[in-house]
C-alpha cells in the first residue's frame, strides 16, 4: 500500500513539474504573438502547490539526498514566484527549480521501485 502511494505521488510530483516546466519555457514564446494573452502569476502558484503538497507527502519517507533536492527545488520555484508577484520582477530561478523537481522525484520514483523488487 505504501508503494502505491509513494508511487502516486512521486508520479504526481513529476508530471506537475513537467508540466510547470513546460509552462515556464514556452508561455514567454506565446505572449510574443499577438493572442491577447498575458502571464498569471496565480497559474505558477497553482503548480507550486500541487508540488508542496506532493514533496511534504515524499520527504517523510525519502532519503536526505532526494529531499534535500526536493526542498532546495521548491524553494527556489517559491522565491521567484513570490518575487514576480510582489517585486515584479521574473527571476529565471524557477527553471532550475523545475528541473530539480523533476530529478529530485525521478531519484525518489527510482530508488522506491528498486526497494520494492
Amino acid at each position: 500500500m505504501k508503494k502505491t502511494t509513494s508511487s502516486f505521488y512521486d508520479i504526481l510530483g513529476i508530471s506537475s513539474a513537467t508540466i510547470c516546466l513546460v509552462h515556464c519555457l514556452i508561455f514567454p514564446l506565446l505572449t510574443i504573438l499577438p493572442l491577447g494573452i498575458s502571464h498569471n502569476p496565480i497559474i505558477d502558484l497553482v503548480f507550486a502547490s500541487i508540488g508542496l503538497f506532493a514533496i511534504l507527502k515524499i520527504t517523510k519517507k525519502s532519503s536526505l539526498l532526494v529531499s534535500s533536492i526536493l526542498i532546495v527545488s521548491l524553494s527556489l520555484i517559491w522565491i521567484s514566484i513570490l518575487a514576480e508577484i510582489f517585486l515584479e520582477i521574473h527571476l529565471d530561478l524557477i527553471y532550475f527549480g523545475g528541473i530539480g523537481m523533476i530529478i529530485g522525484h525521478l531519484i525518489n520514483y527510482k530508488l522506491h521501485k528498486k526497494q520494492n523488487h
